[in-house]
């Protein structure tokens, strides 16, 4: 169902979807594949559910899940027919699948373990392959060379930088405070260089900036979409407050990694149809001129 509401007050909106009480305006957003306001959501880690429920996720709220990311490689702990059932209903919801940052794990054993992960990862269906490098030191060179050896495969690369030394995984809060944080103009430059290299989108890893922080870093965030483009970075936000402020200071098109219980409260945020205090009603952006 498709229709073109007009509110002069507020908005102009076209909205592309089927969903109930269309006639309620909201903040523009575009139809899949999108390359701005994604979302990509977890798929099974702190929550282990199989391919009913995500089929479910996707009858329910597939028209707002951009793509599905398996965290921490727990990929390697599910047969393979199930990792490849998985992205088939990504697929054919127009989601694309992640593998998550376990590269960085792979990454120990050599080139030729490299080789045979990208070659399994296509087998089972994944399509984006993040390059996390939290828990190792991985020169910027050597962060382009995975990126070229990434796309060389068909795949696309999704690097994962972070300010924070330890980021990823279950790292506690005294853990963190432990290592030291890196430099944002560094990150800004990986970035870039990666970009160049042909990554596809930069993953900006939330501890140091709103995870496991005494005070968020919002600075750090400024500098990143300043420096990279708003398009070009997704930040990991898997929590309300925390995707609420993504919303809240760069309007609805910043690209936001959640868990996939938060499709539905984001995407209430991204179209303006529901909010708190500080942002009830404040998030417009109408469609394009046609």
């Amino acid at each position: 169902m498709r229709a073109t509401l007009r509110n002069e007050d507020t908005m102009s909106n076209t909205i592309d979807f089927n969903v109930a009480f269309y006639f309620v305006p909201r903040a523009f957003r575009p139809a899949k594949p999108r390359s701005f306001g994604i979302t990509e959501i977890r798929a099974p880690y702190y929550n282990t559910f199989g391919t009913r429920h995500l089929q479910d996720v996707f009858d329910v709220a597939g028209q707002w899940v951009d793509g599905i990311k398996w965290a921490g490689g727990s990929f390697a702990l599910v047969p393979p027919e199930q990792v490849r059932a998985f992205s088939d209903i990504a697929h054919e919801n127009d989601a694309y699948v992640s593998s998550g940052g376990w590269l960085e794990t792979v990454l120990r054993y050599g080139g030729d373990a490299v080789d045979h992960y990208l070659a399994e990862a296509k087998g089972v269906g994944f399509d984006v392959i993040e390059i996390s490098a939290g828990f190792i030191m991985l020169p910027t060179s050597g962060l382009e060379r995975l990126v070229e050896k990434v796309v060389k495969a068909g795949l696309k690369a999704k690097p994962e930088l972070s300010i924070q030394i330890g980021s990823g995984g279950d790292s506690g809060e005294a853990e963190l405070a432990a290592e030291t944080k890196k430099d944002t103009g560094d990150l800004v430059d990986r970035g870039r260089r990666a970009l160049d290299a042909g990554a596809s989108i930069i993953m900006i890893e939330s501890e140091g900036i709103t995870e496991n922080v005494l005070e968020w870093n919002t600075s750090a965030a400024a500098s990143i979409i300043n420096g990279l483009g708003l398009q070009n970075v997704m930040f990991e936000a898997a929590d309300g407050p925390v995707f609420e402020w993504y919303i809240k200071n760069y309007g609805n098109e910043v690209n936001l990694f959640v868990d996939h219980s938060q499709i539905l409260q984001l995407e209430g945020l991204r179209q303006n149809i529901w909010g708190n205090t500080s942002t009830w009603g404040r998030v417009i952006n109408p469609a394009p001129s046609t």
